[in-house]
């Protein structure tokens, strides 16, 4: 006798192969092909959605590894002109490069930010020359620069000054732009710093660059690695809960959002993506201006060293969790995966 008899329970019901049931809609005819899956499919994922992060170190080497995110290094600034070139061959349509800079020239108020000649700015000049065509999107933010790793000037009771701090970020800014930045990017989640930046780019006759705004900018614990990449990790004094967003607010995201756009902002960034992917929805369903995501590098590091691992198909999830920013609703993202994924995306066409 059978356990399921035992407890009184009825035999499973046998199921008929004769007789199918009795359905108008069957869900899975759509699924059933692959012609059929592309043709119904509601997002696609192509090469001009992708945005590659770099990051630049002044240095007679020409890479040195990210022990945190494998596969990713800091480059020489020959070394990031090449990367663009390779960019521009696989139709990736901007980079936003990032700096490692020399700690003797950090400083409580990050000056080497404003320095025209400083490790950002010369790369700028030098992939802008040999890759014209390629978009370059800059941040603007003071944490690689300042001695404490914070984005802006610290009193000497641990605050982070606002107005101070948009006052340097509208010089680093402009130092960038005359430099050859396509856009620039403030990161630093400061109170008026867009409306500031576009007044000081507009004065300086520099009307065409654009402003892609990290606008709603979480306290996230994803950023780790990133803070390994620039060197900013060991210096960071306390955390940055006083300018960047509680993890658990939406609707503050909207008000940022919003006073961004007023200000002047050309389009606008929520950072994390995968995490965050709620408000990506919540921005591009308000304001239908161009809305992008930061796949940062937490969220790359856990695809890719679980891939390592075995644990995930690692060309898969990147994939997905790329086309999940589309569904959400972004234009574009910011991802340390945008070479593999445009020799893949390239290799299927």
């Amino acid at each position: 006798m059978t356990i399921r008899a035992l407890r009184g329970n009825p035999p499973a019901p046998q199921v008929s192969q004769s007789e199918p049931l009795p359905l108008t809609t069957r869900m899975r005819r759509n699924r059933k092909t692959d012609w059929s899956r592309r043709m119904v499919r509601e997002n696609t994922l192509t090469v001009d959605d992708l945005i590659w992060p770099l990051f630049l170190i002044d240095s007679s080497q020409a890479r040195t590894p990210v022990s945190t995110m494998p596969g990713v290094d800091r480059l020489s600034i020959d070394e990031a002109v090449r990367e663009a070139e390779r960019a521009a061959r696989l139709g990736i349509p901007a980079l936003a490069p990032f700096p490692y800079v020399d700690p003797a020239l950090r400083d409580p108020v990050g000056s080497e930010a404003e320095n025209a000649h400083n490790l950002m700015c010369r790369a700028v000049r030098a992939i802008k020359a040999a890759v014209p065509e390629i978009g370059l999107i800059t941040d603007a933010a003071l944490d690689p620069y300042t001695s404490h790793g914070h984005d802006g000037v610290m009193s000497e009771d641990g605050r982070i000054l606002n107005d101070p701090t948009v006052a340097i970020l509208c010089r680093q800014a402009l130092a960038l732009a005359e430099a050859g930045a396509d856009c620039i990017a403030p990161s630093d989640m400061m109170d008026g710093r867009i409306a500031a930046i576009r007044e000081t780019l507009d004065n300086a006759g520099l009307t065409d660059t654009q402003i892609m705004s990290y606008a709603a900018k979480y306290a996230s614990a994803f950023y780790g690695p990133f803070r390994d990449a620039i060197g900013t990790k060991a210096t960071l004094i306390g955390d940055k809960r006083t300018y960047q967003m509680d993890p658990a607010n939406t609707d503050e995201a909207i008000r940022e959002v919003e006073i961004d756009i007023a200000e002047g902002a050309d389009m606008v960034m929520v950072k994390p993506g995968l995490p965050y992917l709620d408000v990506c929805h919540r921005v591009k369903a308000t304001f239908g201006l161009p809305t992008f995501a930061y796949q940062v590098s937490g969220e790359y590091a856990m695809i890719e060293m679980a891939a390592r691992a075995g644990a995930i198909d690692g060309e898969r999830a990147m994939l997905e969790s790329l086309m999940c920013f589309k569904r959400a609703g972004c234009d574009g993202v910011l991802t340390y995966f945008a070479p593999r994924v445009a020799e893949i995306l390239t290799a299927r066409r």
